[in-house]
């Protein structure tokens, strides 16, 4: 068994597919504006898990996801092997980190706002 799609409550899935794609540089795997439906793929990993992009607002996820990031605790994870890098570029996109990247005993982390009500961890294990 293994995760083939799993979701992230965004604020706008339209202007989630233009950073996740755009910025990010995930591949579109879905994307039909109409229905407000956004799936993505990581580029290193066509076939791997791919990430809905799904409309906020339903069963009082609006108030439950406004509070994570209020919190700015991050949803998801995204691994990297050169986050050094990863930072530099994405942050030479305009993109707002919390910080610089730390070194913990898990490993070197970062989050930043993905735009859309979200804080996303970029991590180094």
């Amino acid at each position: 068994m293994k995760i083939s799609l799993t979701s992230v409550s965004v604020n706008d899935p339209i202007a989630a597919h233009k950073f996740y794609t755009e910025t990010l540089g995930f591949v579109s795997k879905m994307f039909t504006p109409e229905a407000m439906l956004a799936i993505v793929v990581s580029p290193e990993d066509q076939n791997g898990t791919a990430l809905l992009l799904e409309p906020r607002g339903n069963l009082g996820s609006k108030e439950f996801f406004d509070g994570i990031y209020n919190a700015k605790m991050p949803v998801i994870i995204f691994g990297t092997d050169d986050i050094q890098r990863d930072f530099e570029t994405l942050k030479s996109k305009g993109v707002v980190f919390n910080g610089e990247p730390k070194k913990t005993e898990y490993g070197t982390q970062v989050n930043f706002d993905d735009t859309c009500g979200n804080w996303i961890q970029l991590h180094q294990a």
